[in-house]
């Protein structure tokens, strides 16, 4: 996986889990549960590109 200069490791890592959580569910709603696990991944993500 390839990172940029200015996206945190933690970061990008995070929205590759984002990428492939939603590869996996291509051309059809979430399910409830589904949305709350990707809406921890989010929060995952946002915490990890905030400035330290």
């Amino acid at each position: 996986m390839a990172t940029t200069c200015c996206v945190p490791d933690a970061a990008a890592e995070a929205n590759e889990q984002i990428r492939q959580f939603m590869a996996a569910r291509t051309g059809r709603p979430l399910w409830p549960e589904e949305q709350a696990e990707y809406e921890q991944l989010l929060n995952i993500w946002a915490a990890a590109a905030r400035p330290a």
